[in-house]
Order: C-alpha cells, then structure tokens, then sequence
C-alpha cells in the first residue's frame, strides 16, 4: 500500500492533536474556539444584543459551541448551510458522592455514560477530566492525564466460566475504579484532589462534571501506518473536520450564496434531550438571533430556514472483517473509501434523495469518493442528531460521517485518509 498523500498526513496528525487537547466535551469546546480564534472569529455572548455586522462568530454553552461566518451583504434571508456534530463519548463519569471503597482499596464511584463497550474499559490507565465549578458560579477546566485509575479485571482463576461463557459485567459492580490505597473512605478526599490539580484553593468547589479518559495517546498503527488507533473518534473525528471546514470556507474569499455553520452539541450520546444537546434550542435560537440581528423579520426566517441544508456528520460502522454477517450484504463500507452516506427508510438517518443530491454534488465538486452504509435488516440501527435537526427545525438534513471500526471503544480506528476526505467535502459542502 502506497502513503496517503502528504495533505492528509498533515490533516491527520492535527485530528491527533485536537483528540488529545480534548478528553471532555468541555475541553473539546476550548479546542474548537482557540481555533475559531485563531481564524478571526469572535465570540459573542447570549446575554448581549447581537449586531448584524458580517465575519465570523460563535457561541459556546458547556460542551456544545455553534460559529457561523457572515458574507459581506448578506441579506436577512440568506440560508444557512451547517455542518452537525457531538461533542461527548461514552465514558464513565464520576458520581455526586464519589468517595468510595473497600478492603484496604480507595475506589471513585462511576457512572457509565451512554453505551460503551464495557470491557475496553477494563485494565486501561486512566486520567480523569472535566469541569469544576466554583462558589462564585463561575467555572474551571481541568485535566489530571497521567496513570490515575484503573478498572482492574478478575484474574481467570477466579473465574473460570469466561473462558466458556465469555465476560459479564456489573455495571454498579465491576466498573467502579480504583485509585489508591487506605482503609478508610475519606469524603471530599478526590475533589480536594482535583482542586489542587487545577490550582483552585480548598474548598471552593462546590459542583463537577468529571469523566475518565484513556491516558494513551494517539497512534498510527498498520504495516504501513495506514491506521489511526485513538480515543473519542465517535464523534470528535467530525467535530474536527467541522471546524477545520469552516475556518476554510470562511478564508477561501469564495463568494459564499449561503452562511456556513458549524454546530457541535453534547449528549448525543444519551438522546440529546438537553440545553446544550441537538433537541434544545441552541441551534435554532442562534440561527434566528442571526436572522433577526441583520434586520430580518419572521418571513424571512422562515425564508433562510426552508433554504438551509445541514449535514450531520458522525463516525458510522466500516464493514468488520471478523464479523461480515452482521453488515448488509450489498453495502460494505470500507475504511479509506471515503466519507458514508448513511441511509434507513424508517428514519433513524435523515438522509433521503434529494439529501443524497446534495452530499453527491459537495464530493465532486471536492473530488471526494463516497460510500453509502445501510445497516442488516435484522440488526438494530443506531441514529445520530440528523433527524432530530430535521424534525426540531423543519431543515432539510443529510447524514454522513466516516467508517470505522471498534465504535464506543474506549479506543477507535479509523483509516488516515478518511478524516481528511471528510473535509474535504464539508468545506466543499459549506462554499457550495
């Protein structure tokens, strides 16, 4: 197999840096506007009137954050063109009461967040990250990542029925950390820890929202280093390409027919059903507030609305080579093949063919191959943001991503073309 092009090598090893900045959909925030900072974009502020003057902005609200670029004149009823996105990742996050143990063993008390593959959490050095927020309201990233816990697997000798039956988990039992040695359960004892990580003076933390993260970095992997081995792909992949199209689109001096916009919420992973997840109000109170703030009247919100086109990007499942029966025998996605059109007649995708129009015509304009994915008739298919976009605000969604495999691992793969390729066609999608 040849190396992929140096481009996309390059485009890699920036997806590389930005997963490991970001091992919180609060840290993945921070990543997504030092970039959008970086290219000219300001952020403004919910709480403040906004001004219809053009160039790039963005508003961020816990871990989801939405940035759009104005075109000089463009007019009140101008569609958007938006590219979504998630933030979070199954993981496991730290409990309100989170001093625990037993047995002369300091354990944390978790909870499992969305649905992981339990056992890839098993035996993995863990950090621990996330946001603190302090009596005066106001709040503190932090992010402990060296070696701090682990969830540790019973030895076979105890168990002698995995090598039979396979393994089976608890999620309240089996799951829950260690971190330490003591007999005795201090409570308080990993939040003062946690304060003095992140420089904050004892006693001033009075909420978190924490979650555990695989400490092991991002590697290529493969023969010839055609993989990338990683954590947090599903679905800072596209959250990456989402901002690395945008800042391009919003720099190409294209003369822009509609306005680009990169929206990346969190919980998607949980149903969205949140103020900062694709079911709240973010998206549409930003994309009005933008109508509004350039002179613009409910007509021609209605107007922008019914002319917007979002594509919601998300990893999807590579065809598995151990496991081909379980993939639609017609349709094989393959890793490298570029980005997935994701289709299901009962709706779980968003996309239909006039959306297939869209996605095929932004991939030649790039030069991009596609694929489509549609899952086995008799395997459950997962769903994403694209429908609820579709149905919360009346806007017509496609959904794509890229292929993968070990989805909700707490460490993906992916190919090292693809992430590339992927942008490649939403910068297209965005100038288009």
């Amino acid at each position: 197999m040849t190396q992929p092009p140096r481009s996309d090598r390059s485009h890699t090893d920036d997806l590389i840096a930005f997963l490991t900045a970001s091992p919180t959909p609060y840290h993945a925030v921070a990543s997504v506007a030092e970039r959008l900072e970086k290219a000219g974009f300001r952020q403004v502020a919910e709480t403040d009137a906004w001004d219809g003057t053009s160039g790039g902005k963005y508003v961020t609200r816990g871990g989801a954050v939405v940035a759009w670029y104005v075109p000089e004149g463009a007019a009140p009823h101008t569609p958007f063109r938006i590219v979504g996105a998630h933030t979070d990742s199954p993981n496991l996050r730290v409990k309100p009461q989170p001093d625990t143990g037993s047995f002369g063993w300091r354990q944390v008390a978790v909870e499992i967040y969305g649905g992981p593959l339990l056992n890839s959490w098993l035996d993995r050095d863990l950090g621990l990250a996330g946001r603190l927020t302090l009596r005066d309201g106001s709040t503190r990233l932090v992010n402990v990542d060296r070696p701090l816990m682990r969830v540790p697997q019973l030895a076979v000798h105890l168990d002698r029925s995995v090598t039979s039956e396979g393994l089976k988990l608890d999620k309240q039992r089996h799951l829950q950390p260690v971190w330490g040695l003591g007999d005795a359960v201090r409570d308080g004892d990993l939040i003062a820890f946690m304060e003095r990580e992140a420089g904050v003076p004892a006693g001033e933390v009075v909420g978190w929202d924490l979650m555990t993260h695989s400490v092991e970095a991002p590697a290529y992997l493969g023969r010839d280093r055609e993989l990338l081995a990683g954590p947090r792909m599903d679905n800072l992949l596209s959250v990456h390409a989402g901002v690395t199209s945008l800042t391009a689109a919003a720099a190409s001096g294209a003369d822009l027919a509609s306005i680009p916009v990169l929206a990346a919420f969190d919980h998607e992973e949980n149903g969205s059903q949140s103020d900062t997840g694709a079911d709240g109000p973010l998206l549409g109170g930003v994309l009005e507030r933008s109508v509004f703030a350039r002179g613009g009247s409910y007509e021609d919100r209605a107007r922008s609305f019914a002319g917007t086109v979002c594509l919601s990007s998300d990893t999807g499942h590579a065809v598995h080579p151990n496991y081909a029966e379980r993939h639609d025998p017609t349709h094989h996605p393959k890793v490298d093949g570029g980005p997935i059109l994701k289709v299901n007649v009962n709706n779980r995708y968003a996309t239909d063919g006039s959306g297939r129009a869209v996605f095929a015509a932004a991939c030649e304009r790039a030069g991009v191959p596609f694929q489509t994915f549609v899952s086995h008739n008799s395997m459950p298919c997962g769903t994403t943001i694209g429908p609820i976009t579709a149905a919360r605000h009346g806007i017509r969604t496609v959904d794509i991503g890229v292929a993968i495999l070990s989805m909700h691992s707490a460490r993906e793969l992916c190919g090292t073309q693809d992430p590339a390729l992927l942008t490649r066609a939403l910068t297209a999608f965005l100038e288009g």
